[in-house]
C-alpha cells in the first residue's frame, strides 16, 4: 500500500501523500490545464512517494522527507517503545453518555483525552469539572466545529480562543491541545494553533463510533486496525450511540493486548521532536 513502511512500529498509511494529489490535481485543474497535464503531473507524485516507500524500507534516507518538511502536520500518532496509546474523545453533541463513560473509565484507572466545543462547553459546564477533577485532559474542539481551513487566520485564533477562555474562566485550566473539526486543517491552522499555545492532535485509529454500527464494529475496527501500535491516538466519540456500550470491552481488549493507556499530553513530546511524512511524531 502506498506510503506504508515496513517497520514494525511504523504502521500508519500515509494520507499526507493521498492529500498533496488531491490538492495539485486541484490546483492543475484551477489553471485549465488539459486532463493529460493533470494525471501525468499526479503520477510523477506518485512516483516520488513510491520510490520514498522504498528507501524508508531499506533503511535510507527518505526521499519526500523534504516535501514533507514544507507542510505543517498535525500530531496523528507518536514514535514510542513503550506499549502505550491513548484514547480521546470528541465531544461537540449530547453528553447522555458521558457520566457511563466516565464510571467505565474509572472502573479501569484509565486517563483520558475529552476534546470539547463553546457550545458543549456552554451547555454541559458540570460535565466539563467533572471531566478535569477525575484527572483527564481537557482539548480544544473550537468554538463552532466549523472547517478551520475554510476560516481567515483571525478567524481561526477566535475559533481558538474563545473556548481556550470559557474553560479557563470555568476551571483554571490552561488548554493546549487542539484537535480540528473533521480533521480538517492546512498549514495555517496548525501554525496558528501553534501561535495560541497549542499542538494540533489528530488520530491514527478511527473507531468509527459515529457511523453507528454497533458494538462489535468499535472493538473490531479499533483491535484489528493495521494502524494501530505504540504511540497510537484512537478517536472516539462521547455522543456515539454504541461507543459507552462497547468501552468496558474495548479498553479489556487492549490491556490484553499489552497497551497501557495515557492520556494525550502525556504521549506527547512537548519539545525536542521533529515530525516525519505521516505525522508521526519523533524525539530528537
Amino acid at each position: 500500500m502506498l506510503g506504508k513502511s515496513n517497520d514494525k512500529n511504523d504502521r500508519q498509511t500515509s494520507g499526507v501523500l493521498i492529500q498533496y494529489f488531491h490538492e495539485l490535481s486541484d490546483y492543475l485543474k484551477e489553471r485549465n490545464l488539459s486532463r493529460k497535464a493533470v494525471t501525468m503531473a499526479v503520477a510523477v507524485l506518485m512516483l516520488t512517494g513510491l520510490v520514498g516507500v522504498h528507501y524508508r524500507a531499506s533503511g535510507s534516507l527518505l526521499p519526500t522527507s523534504a516535501a514533507a518538511a514544507k507542510r505543517d502536520l498535525p500530531i496523528y500518532c507518536v514514535q514510542t517503545q513503550e506499549p502505550k496509546i491513548a484514547l480521546t474523545f470528541d465531544a461537540a453533541w449530547g453528553n447522555q453518555d458521558t457520566q457511563k463513560i466516565m464510571e467505565i473509565l474509572k472502573k479501569h484507572h484509565v486517563k483520558v483525552t475529552f476534546f470539547m466545543t463553546g457550545g458543549w462547553v456552554d451547555t454541559y459546564p458540570e460535565d466539563v469539572k467533572m471531566i478535569l477533577a477525575e484527572g483527564h485532559d481537557l482539548g480544544n474542539h473550537s468554538q463552532n466545529h466549523k472547517n478551520m481551513s475554510q476560516l481567515s487566520d483571525s478567524e481561526k485564533e477566535t475559533e481558538l480562543m474563545s473556548v481556550h477562555d470559557k474553560v479557563k474562566a470555568l476551571t483554571g485550566y490552561e488548554m493546549f491541545l487542539f484537535r480540528p473539526p473533521y480533521g480538517d486543517y492546512d498549514n495555517a491552522v496548525v501554525s496558528t494553533a501553534k501561535k495560541c499555545g497549542y499542538y494540533t492532535i489528530q488520530w491514527d485509529v478511527d473507531s468509527l463510533d459515529w457511523k453507528d454500527y454497533g458494538v462489535e464494529s468499535i472493538l473490531k475496527t479499533v483491535t484489528q486496525n493495521e494502524h494501530l501500535g505504540n504511540g497510537s491516538i484512537i478517536l472516539c466519540h462521547n455522543g456515539a450511540k454504541y461507543t459507552a456500550e462497547a468501552l468496558d470491552a474495548l479498553i479489556t481488549a487492549l490491556k490484553d493486548s499489552g497497551y497501557t493507556f495515557v492520556p494525550v499530553s502525556e504521549l506527547i513530546y512537548r519539545d525536542g521532536y521533529h515530525m516525519d511524512h505521516e505525522g508521526r511524531q519523533i524525539k530528537d
